[in-house]
């Protein structure tokens, strides 16, 4: 069987955030589909192991961020690989908050949704929760960051806890594995040949001369949390 051709199914990339009394938390969701017009209604996918879901649970509202195609890896990884349970997400990132209180990230974002949860469906690990819309904002027209062009043009990972993640089955040569190296939170392979641009590092560099204070570009691990890929 050739699970990679869920990745033929379209999805979009958004930010998911509810709120605890006075704590706010948030993480990357790419499985959100409208369901209804009138009622304008969601669901949404959260894992049951997620900080983002005992919020909704407790405050029964999520709030929605349309990512834009130009968000940087490196932000998507603040709230896709790192845990509202060590960190606060929010630190330096700007948001607000509409009708229900739940946060909104305004930074690379083209729109805002805001939702009060009308039901849920338990579906094994995962929590299906439906929203119906009470408040949005427009704030760009910039094109929409899919899940495909995420995974394809960006070169991203989903985080084990995500709906739509597999483990990665192909096996690099041999002559090729100890030029590569693997980032062991989130996945991200270091390629010598194609650099990290984005992060100041010009193809052809090999891992052992990269800065110390270089970080992985999808989640922001440092370099000792990279391996030799096998």
């Amino acid at each position: 069987m050739d699970k990679s051709s869920l990745f033929k199914i379209s999805y979009g990339m958004y930010i998911v955030t509810s709120k605890f009394q006075e704590k706010i938390n948030g993480q990357i969701a790419n499985t959100l589909f409208q369901i209804t017009s009138e009622p304008a209604t969601v669901a949404v996918s959260i894992n049951k192991l997620n900080l983002t879901h005992q919020y909704i649970e407790e405050s029964k509202v999520f709030g929605v961020s349309v990512l834009s195609e130009e968000t940087p890896l490196q932000f998507i990884g603040n709230f896709g690989f790192k845990s509202g349970r060590d960190i606060n997400k929010f630190e330096n990132i700007k948001y607000k908050t509409l009708s229900t209180g739940a946060p909104i990230v305004t930074d690379f974002v083209v729109a805002a949704l805001d939702f009060k949860v009308t039901q849920k469906i338990d579906v094994l690990t995962h929590t299906l929760f439906i929203g119906e819309l009470v408040d949005a904002e427009n704030y760009s027209d910039k094109e929409v960051m899919t899940y495909s062009y995420f995974h394809l043009i960006k070169k991203g990972k989903s985080p084990k806890n995500a709906p739509t993640y597999q483990a990665d089955e192909k096996k690099e040569k041999k002559e090729d594995s100890v030029k590569k190296y693997k980032c062991d939170v989130c996945g991200y392979v270091y390629d010598p040949e194609k650099g990290d641009p984005d992060g100041g590092i010009v193809p052809g560099t090999p891992f052992e001369k990269i800065p110390e204070d270089w970080v992985c570009p999808i989640c922001g691990a440092g370099k000792k949390d990279f391996n030799p890929e096998s």
